[in-house]
């Protein structure tokens, strides 16, 4: 196990963090959510960046907080306010990183720079927003860290640059061991990254699928009145009034599909389940 969380929680004076979840090795783990639901808290969490009041995390089957310094080397981390100043150049990072990483590959950080058409002697403020966010990325992956964890790390990118770095992920899960915990707001993203979904809402996990389950088996009803009122709501997991009556959010279509042929069911997708879990009435 890379990552293992149980009952974590974190005290603000208007917001509580209690959440529990894995990050498996071969696995990339997407965590979804309203801005301000945790996410970004979990990852601190994580980093040992902030205290927390209760609860327990492992990395690489050890204490967040007694991880070796080389331990700590074998994590990759992007995070949604970070970045390297603007007022250098790669190659000033490339001196950077071999100072903070005995494992850094200068060579193949510097040949995935020039794929990725990032110029050694150019200053970062010079960069486009989706330039420095491949650069955030080849840094972290740049160390033969096992671990991946990145917040929000396609923010903003064009859909061109947000391909390319979901290739980049993809290329680095090629080796066995590794794992990828990503938080996003794009949900088609983590729909063709993920192998699994924790959704957090204001503060707690309220759901976690698989990606399989979650594509092949969610779906939304949407019925009258009638159709409401009659129907079996055991598979239902949250329903929400609208101007032709209801739509629910399921996780048994199929149940639905054979029993119910009259009700209309649409395919579900992760953005549907973060807005039915926020804005609508759970069962």
């Amino acid at each position: 196990m890379l990552v293992k969380i149980e009952q974590l929680e974190k005290q603000y004076p208007n917001f509580h963090l209690d959440c529990s979840m894995e990050v498996k090795e071969g696995q990339i783990t997407g965590l979804i959510g309203q801005n301000g639901a945790g996410k970004s808290t979990t990852f601190k969490a994580i980093l040992d960046l902030i205290t927390f009041e209760r609860g327990t995390i492992q990395i690489f089957d050890q204490d967040c907080h007694d991880l070796t310094r080389e331990e700590k080397c074998k994590i990759g981390v992007v995070l949604s306010d970070s970045g390297f100043s603007n007022y250098v150049k790669v190659k000033d990072v490339i001196r950077m990183m071999k100072a903070f990483y005995p494992a850094f590959n200068a060579d193949d950080f510097q040949y995935q720079c020039e794929r990725f058409g990032l110029p050694l002697n150019d200053k970062i403020k010079t960069f486009s927003t989706g330039m420095k966010a491949k650069l955030k990325i080849l840094a972290a992956m740049s160390h033969d860290a096992d671990l991946l964890i990145l917040d929000e790390p396609t923010a903003g990118l064009d859909v061109v640059v947000r391909d390319e770095i979901l290739d980049m992920l993809r290329e680095y899960m090629l080796k066995e061991g590794r794992g990828i915990l990503i938080s996003s707001h794009i949900a088609t993203d983590l729909e063709g990254l993920c192998d699994d979904i924790y959704l957090i809402d204001q503060g707690r996990i309220s759901l976690h699928e698989d990606i399989v389950t979650l594509t092949e088996c969610y779906g939304l009803m949407k019925m009258d009145e009638t159709q409401f009122e009659r129907v079996d709501k055991q598979y239902i997991l949250a329903q929400k009034k609208e101007h032709f009556g209801r739509v629910c959010l399921t996780n048994e279509k199929k149940f639905y599909r054979e029993n119910y042929p009259d009700i209309v069911i649409e395919k579900c997708g992760i953005d549907d389940v973060i807005y039915m879990t926020a804005k609508g009435e759970k069962r």
